[in-house]
């Protein structure tokens, strides 16, 4: 190379290939085993439908500007009005991405003297808001209650007096557990703090109407939750539940909210839509029910591990060479799986994440592990 400069980024993408790390951009597979389009939306004819009749209707496609100049269109109002009663909050604020959301929302919320308590499996997102946070902020061990009490606990004693947030998914979208967010929700009330729960991967799937893991806690003004719009809803975007003043401040001091263009008045009129098919549609939620029982059951059958439980299951494999060949020789024969290696997940703890979906069917999971559990062993060293 020239000495433009460039010979340091090569030296980067040298490093990362010799680790295995180095990513590259596939096109999708034969059968989904790795998108998050849980209730199949994504290619729904209603969605579609949806966004036929919002250009009928004259609903652009552009915003045209930030919410707060001239971007803010009745449809992202009316998206957010519905999705405050649909998830039972006093109200909602509509953002480009997940990955926007949780960092604006954390960058923007906790302040200098109030401390950050994040699960140490907490998206990375999360870390972005987090890093550009006015507060200190500790990591403590996945799922462990004690660990976070005992954060604060020690934050308390040191003299702080602000208060702590707590910074959760509700199921982790790498292990496909889910977070203990009744005792959190009760450790958030007994030390004056914020719990944030992001339900990425639980809303549309669980709970009534698929409102999520959170259902239950969304009234309160100590919490607040995120909602992607872009996995099982099928669409795109993400909508920060909160109390009215939570939002408000959001919309005055976030960032990323207050200088980003809005996100498309189309995609929030289909998103709008998606919303409607949850509850109209119950049937989705039970057949992906049925499926991921059945998915983590084979999974226990033929290779012998424990399931999640949910319609995220990790196959681990530890080296991330070998986690690629897998990986790559299931999607040779058609069974679309992707290898998730560091800095996603924790070093050496490289897996195939397969999602389970409504664009699969049982024969598909059975043909899918039966030929992942032969790769496994002629690849294994």
């Amino acid at each position: 190379m020239n000495g433009c400069g460039l010979d340091r980024y090569a030296r980067t993408l040298a490093a990362l290939e010799r680790k295995g790390r180095r990513r590259v951009l596939l096109p999708p597979g034969a059968i989904d085993f790795t998108s998050n389009d849980y209730l199949a939306l994504a290619d729904s004819p209603r969605l579609k439908a949806a966004i036929a009749a919002a250009i009928e209707r004259g609903v652009p496609v552009g915003a045209g500007g930030s919410r707060l100049l001239r971007g803010n269109h009745p449809e992202h109002q009316a998206l957010e009005a519905e999705a405050a009663a649909h998830f039972g909050t006093e109200r909602c604020l509509y953002l480009g991405s997940g990955y926007a959301a949780n960092a604006a929302l954390f960058a923007t919320l906790p302040q200098r003297d109030d401390l950050i308590v994040h699960d140490a499996l907490v998206h990375a997102s999360a870390h972005e808001g987090i890093s550009a946070s006015k507060a200190p902020a500790v990591s403590v061990p996945h799922n462990d209650v004690e660990g976070f009490a005992d954060a604060i606990r020690r934050w308390r004693l040191a003299g702080r007096t602000g208060h702590p947030w707590i910074a959760v998914e509700s199921l982790y979208s790498m292990d496909g557990d889910r977070a203990p967010l009744p005792e959190l929700a009760e450790l958030t009330d007994r030390h004056d703090g914020f719990l944030v729960i992001d339900e990425a991967h639980a809303t549309g799937v669980f709970g009534p109407d698929g409102r999520g893991l959170a259902h239950g806690l969304e009234n309160r003004e100590n919490i607040i939750v995120l909602h992607t719009c872009g996995k099982a809803l099928g669409v795109s975007g993400a909508l920060i539940g909160a109390s009215a003043v939570i939002c408000d401040y959001l919309v005055n001091r976030a960032r990323g909210f207050i200088y980003s263009t809005a996100p498309s008045p189309l995609i929030a009129a289909c998103v709008r839509e998606a919303l409607r098919v949850v509850v109209d549609e119950p049937e989705r939620r039970a057949a992906l029910e049925a499926l991921r029982t059945f998915a983590n059951a084979e999974l226990a059958a033929v290779l012998g591990v424990k399931g999640s439980g949910s319609q995220i299951l990790p196959v681990p494999i530890g080296d991330n060479a070998l986690c690629l060949r897998v990986a790559a020789r299931m999607r040779a024969e058609g069974f679309d799986i992707r290898a998730i290696r560091p800095p996603t997940v924790p070093e050496g703890t490289a897996r195939l994440r397969i999602a389970i979906t409504l664009n699969v069917d049982r024969p598909a999971i059975s043909q899918m592990f039966a030929r992942l559990a032969v790769i496994m062993v002629e690849e294994k060293p």
